[in-house]
């Protein structure tokens, strides 16, 4: 039994490579999210699908489907290739933000989303500067640098494209940009920067956050009193005015702890966004506290599991990479739980592999691609380990084996030698007396 097992843990570990706990989880992640999108759209259905619930059930069943063949693909592609597509990739991601900002689809009084010509697809480009700034950032940390004026311009260079993509992306979606900012400085500090340094850049991040909101106040469709009720909302004491919290906390306590059961939410009818935004709130009142604290623990093991295996990594770029791309799914999803529970202001930040969605479910099944891509690389290493330290033995052995032999040798040589040099003294002796005697001889014959 034993044994079949560890057969069929081996088959599986071909084709789901990195962590095969870590897929299972994910998988869970993308049922829980069938059922919970199906009964949040009723209402979305009847508006604008002509009452054809199951047009949203199969619409999240094909992202799910591309996300995990994303994520199945992109585990096959060698991690080292993004060291070389960083720099293409924040390049491409800048005028695509401009682009956005200017000319930008505006979906919930937000200018987030490019359509794609023909296909009609809406995506937020967002969710590419997030991985491109990353994986720059990764880069300049991993790069060797010689002297104190090249680590002074890498970091510049850091905090530049920090600034300007973060920037960019906080016209229209601040909570995003406030993450991203966070998740930079924390991959520096991981990263070995000077402290001196980071108290420098979140200096110019809070000028540049100020003169920023100075400016944003001035522009057309400007956030920033989106921005501002969102706070003071939070802020209210008596919760009159935060309308999505009061009615993701009825949710909750209609749940209780076991919850009302699967397609019995109440509020789902009139919560904004619960399939996306306030999705965990409809979650706890179907499946009750207990289902709310299952899907918190599936994003905690899930992190982890990667910090674990990242701390045998023997490579700098690889390591922060997977830290960088797992903050960014691990933030995400702990935001989009505490704005349910009202622990934190509305920011519209989804729960990854569970919230309805398109591309946003796409890019982190890239994430989670990349990382499975490098936790592999790491398994295998540690399965070189052991075979490279059993061969060092091995030659250290014939090694010694043979310094035995040589000497052995040694000695052999020194002790013929020796016994040579016995037997020739011998030969000289008898030589010698030999020759006497024969003198003697003569000298009897003279006389």
């Amino acid at each position: 039994m034993l044994k079949a097992k560890e057969q069929m843990k081996t088959n599986l570990s071909k084709y789901f490579k990195g962590d095969l706990v870590i897929w299972v989880l994910i998988l869970v992640l993308a049922a829980s999210s069938m059922l919970t999108v199906y009964s949040a759209t009723g209402t979305l259905a009847y508006k604008k699908m002509g009452g054809n619930t199951s047009y949203y059930l199969f619409r999240q069943l094909a992202f799910l489907i591309g996300a995990m063949g994303v994520t199945y693909i992109v585990q096959n592609i060698n991690y080292t290739i993004y060291f070389s597509l960083s720099r293409l990739m924040i390049l491409i991601a800048l005028p695509l933000l401009v682009f956005t900002a200017t000319k930008g689809v505006s979906l919930n009084q937000a200018s987030r989303w490019i359509t794609i010509p023909g296909i009609g697809l809406s995506f937020q480009t967002s969710d590419v500067a997030k991985l491109a700034l990353v994986m720059f950032i990764t880069r300049l940390l991993s790069t060797k640098q010689n002297s104190e004026e090249e680590e002074r311009r890498n970091f510049k260079k850091m905090i530049g494209w920090t600034i300007v993509i973060c920037g960019l992306i906080g016209l229209d979606n601040f909570s995003t940009a406030a993450i991203l900012f966070a998740i930079c400085v924390v991959l520096m500090f991981i990263g070995r920067v000077k402290i001196s340094y980071l108290l420098k850049i979140l200096g110019v991040g809070i000028v540049a956050f100020v003169l920023f909101l100075f400016v944003a106040q001035y522009l057309p469709k400007s956030r920033v009193s989106t921005w501002k009720s969102r706070i003071e909302s939070f802020l209210d004491e008596d919760n009159s005015k935060n309308f999505q919290a009061n009615c993701a906390k009825t949710a909750i306590v209609n749940g209780g702890i076991k919850g009302l059961g699967p397609g019995n939410s109440i509020q789902r009818n009139v919560l904004p966004h619960p399939y996306s935004d306030f999705i965990y709130a409809i979650i706890i009142e179907e499946y009750g506290l207990v289902g709310g604290l299952i899907i918190m623990l599936i994003y905690l093991t899930i992190f982890y599991r990667v910090i674990a295996k990242i701390k045998h990594c023997r490579k700098t770029y690889p390591a922060l990479l997977a830290i960088g791309l797992m903050l960014i799914i691990i933030s995400q999803a702990m935001i989009n739980m505490a704005v349910a529970v009202n622990l934190f202001p509305v920011t519209g930040q989804t729960l990854p592999f569970v919230s309805m969605g398109g591309t946003s479910i796409i890019m982190s099944g890239v994430i989670m691609g990349i990382i499975f891509n490098i936790l592999q690389s790491v398994n295998d290493d540690r399965k070189k380990q052991p075979e490279a330290e059993t061969q060092t033995k091995k030659q250290t052995v014939v090694e010694n084996t043979q310094s035995n032999d040589t000497y052995v040798d040694t000695n052999e040589d020194i002790i013929s030698d020796i016994l040579d040099k016995k037997l020739e003294s011998k030969k000289n002796t008898n030589t010698t007396t030999n020759t006497l005697i024969d003198d003697d001889d003569e000298e009897d014959d003279l006389f």
